[in-house]
């Protein structure tokens, strides 16, 4: 297993052998799309149109009419933007101080502006992001399905699920197998050090390893050795994000045949069950998003029970509240998985006694009710679903995966690099990437978190990801949606088509 090998490596020796390690390989297709290009032939010219368009740049153009459920994807867009942003400000920050930005204001007599509640969400939020994410995958994964459900289409369901089922691992695996080994491959074909990187001396070995890696992290049943994948451990979430879709997949399939008011308390108690009986909030995450979809579905056809029909008088003023609670929740202090640190936190010393015994993180069971009080109150806070409705947060929703995927790869290459140049230099940069230490020194004036140095360099990054962002949604993200329908379709039995998913 990859956690059983030592493969660290000498930086010293790294920095001696990088120019040795290129890879030779990628010279015979770079040789065959030029030759490609310069062939006068219709089949050329076809190929320099899809690498035109493959790589053009992107259309904010906004759709004609947009769907019922837009703001999700804007909603999910946003968030992607505040784990990019994020994890920006822990790298450039420096691993020392980004306690700054995940413990609470006034801790250890700490304060900042970054840290202040409300505020924070903008500077630390990515925990807060990744728990709308799984709310919005089991709202979205749903919908067709328990549309089916209320309509009666048992057949039709079953038709369904059996095509998500079949799809969803390629789906969420694809993108990810080809980006982190491109990542990987860019160490020895560019002699590129990495900080986060703990290279092979040559591209075979690195090969294997990457391999043996994702093989492994990729198998949802994997017990034991390295949770995380080292080629970009940002992407922990994948494998919780299919376990949680196989929560729903088989969730309601036994669920489809009960009555109303039974798969609604079965939904409650399988949510309680992830909460309070074992420590499974991610799964509850997912499982909240498809109860929040059943129930909107019954909204539409008035068939809401009747305790949620009484709240119809306050709902303003109760959506809003669940926003500013959501809102509050969301900043959870996450330094530490220590609940006494949280009660040591001002304004969090009583919210530290609603912990339950089954949740270890502590920080997961505060952003499974920021996640679920979000997604119920965008939607009904007009100004605000409006805003997730917007021609740019529209565009971030259909980005926001391929961005997922490559922020961290781009901030640790180039974005380092950059970093290091106006003055963020750490011990590991000084000695590695001496060439570019305080190369541009920028000014380190304004509040923790909003100095000029941090700031002037993103109107390089943010563009560059957002373009790199919008390629691999092209070449990897769209790629993964359509090969896996069109694969189900040709292992399907002669007479039957499959039904697609939204």
């Amino acid at each position: 297993m990859p956690g059983d090998l030592d493969h660290d490596l000498d930086p010293e020796k790294w920095h001696d052998n990088r120019n040795s390690c290129r890879f030779p390989l990628l010279r015979k297709p770079i040789i065959a799309i030029m030759t490609a290009l310069t062939m006068p032939s219709s089949t050329a010219s076809g190929l320099v149109n899809r690498l035109t368009n493959m790589f053009a740049l992107p259309s904010f153009d906004a759709p004609e009419k947009l769907r019922p459920t837009a703001y999700l994807d804007g909603l999910r867009g946003f968030a992607a933007f505040l784990v990019y942003w994020h994890h920006h400000e822990l790298w450039s920050h420096g691993l020392v101080r980004d306690a700054i930005f995940e413990q609470g204001y006034g801790f250890d007599d700490q304060h900042y502006f970054s840290a202040l509640p409300f505020v924070r969400n903008f500077f630390g939020g990515g925990h807060y992001a990744v728990a709308t994410f799984f709310v919005i995958s089991g709202y979205v994964l749903s919908v067709k399905p328990m549309r089916l459900i209320h309509a009666g289409e048992q057949e039709k369901l079953a038709d369904n699920l059996a095509s998500a089922l079949f799809r969803r691992w390629l789906r969420l695996f694809m993108p990810l197998i080809a980006t982190t080994f491109l990542f990987m491959t860019s160490w020895h074909a560019f002699g590129i050090w990495v900080d986060s990187a703990k290279p092979q001396s040559n591209y075979h070995d690195e090969f294997w390893w990457w391999y043996a890696e994702v093989k492994n992290f990729s198998f949802i049943y994997h017990l034991g050795g390295e949770p995380w994948l080292s080629y970009n451990f940002h992407l922990w979430s994948i494998p919780v994000e299919f376990r949680g879709s196989m929560v729903i997949y088989t969730s309601l399939l036994a669920f489809s045949r009960c009555t109303r008011k039974a798969r609604l308390w079965c939904q409650v108690a399988l949510i309680f069950y992830f909460v309070y009986i074992v420590d499974g909030t991610h799964y509850a995450l997912f499982s909240a998003g498809m109860l929040l979809n059943d129930l909107d579905l019954l909204a539409m056809k008035d068939d809401l029970p009747s305790f949620l029909t009484q709240l119809e008088p306050f709902s303003k003023h109760l959506f809003y509240s669940l926003f500013v609670v959501s809102f509050y929740l969301g900043g959870v202090p996450v330094h530490t998985k220590d609940i006494n640190d949280l009660a040591k936190t001002p304004g969090w010393y009583y919210l530290s006694f609603l912990k339950p015994q089954a949740v270890y993180d502590y920080k997961w069971f505060y952003l499974f009710w920021a996640g679920v009080f979000l997604v119920v109150s965008v939607p009904r806070i007009p100004w605000l679903k409006r805003f997730f409705e917007t021609r740019f947060c529209q565009y971030l929703g259909r980005i926001s995966f391929a961005l997922y995927l490559v922020h961290g790869p781009i901030l640790w290459t180039i974005g380092d690099r950059i970093y290091t140049a106006v003055g963020w230099a750490r011990e590991p940069q000084i000695t590695m990437l001496a060439n570019w230490v305080n190369k541009f020194p920028l000014p380190m004036a304004g509040p923790f978190g909003l100095e000029m140095a941090f700031l002037l360099p993103h109107i390089i990054l943010l563009p560059l990801t957002l373009y790199v962002a919008e390629i691999s949604t092209r070449l990897f993200d769209e790629p993964s949606v359509t090969f896996p329908n069109w694969l189900y379709k040709q292992v399907l039995g002669s007479g039957q088509q499959p039904t697609r998913l939204p």
